[in-house]
């Protein structure tokens, strides 16, 4: 086994689908696919792809450490009692546990993650 791990940005392989839990919904009909790449650390720390269509959702990370760099589309994200960014191919961006706010994906987004969960 390879401690080398290359982040395919367009994998071939079938996606997990998921929808937002209900109370997480704020507006639209985003759904989700998930490309899991990597788990490492007894499932503690998962590698992947990610994508969106566009929505509104509460993003509660709890203790949650989330990595993100976005490969295309375009989201915002409002940090409660914060500033809205935007963030669209290029750009990195980093959710720390307790975050809470509001994840509205614009333009559909990919997006390359790496979560650290207690």
């Amino acid at each position: 086994m390879s401690l080398l791990v290359t982040i395919d940005t367009n994998p071939d392989f079938t996606p997990k689908n998921a929808l937002p839990a209900p109370e997480r919904l704020i507006s639209g009909n985003p759904s989700f696919k998930t490309w899991a790449q990597d788990a490492s650390k007894g499932e503690k720390v998962l590698t992947g792809v990610w994508e969106a269509t566009p929505g509104e959702t509460h993003s509660i990370k709890g203790t949650t450490f989330e990595f993100c760099h976005i490969l295309s589309g375009l989201i915002e994200i409002e940090e409660k009692g914060g500033e809205i960014r935007r963030y669209r191919a290029g750009d990195s961006f980093v959710m720390k546990p307790g975050f809470v706010g509001i994840w509205r994906t614009i333009e559909t987004v990919r997006k390359i993650y790496v979560c650290h969960y207690d």
